[in-house]
């Protein structure tokens, strides 16, 4: 498994050594959340890096950022994403689908 830290730049470095990996992980929650959102009735928006490729060895770019919706209709809703730009647009897709979602409840 390939482990990932963020630099200072928020770019990500492949580590191997997996103790200094996870001595990063534990104290890096800041640098890692992209963006948290919470909306009406307990619904929840979170944007974070992983650390750790979820390409699985498939080849191509490593999955390094998650997108999850929680609660309402779309929860456990997830994307993966190889880029923070891709997790930044990822996030306000996942808003809007959240927010629209909840606007119909509440009509």
């Amino acid at each position: 498994m390939l482990h990932y830290v963020l630099d200072d730049n928020g770019e990500p470095l492949q580590v191997d050594d997996v103790l200094a990996w996870a001595a990063w992980f534990e104290t890096a929650h800041a640098a890692r959340v992209v963006a948290q959102d919470e909306l009406a009735g307990g619904v929840s928006v979170s944007t974070v890096f992983l650390g750790l490729d979820h390409n699985w060895g498939f080849g191509g770019p490593p999955v390094l950022w998650e997108t999850m919706i929680f609660g309402g209709p779309h929860a456990d809703w997830q994307r993966r994403w190889c880029s923070r730009e891709e997790a930044i647009a990822g996030h306000a897709e996942a808003l809007q689908l959240a927010s629209a979602t909840r606007a119909i409840e509440l009509e």
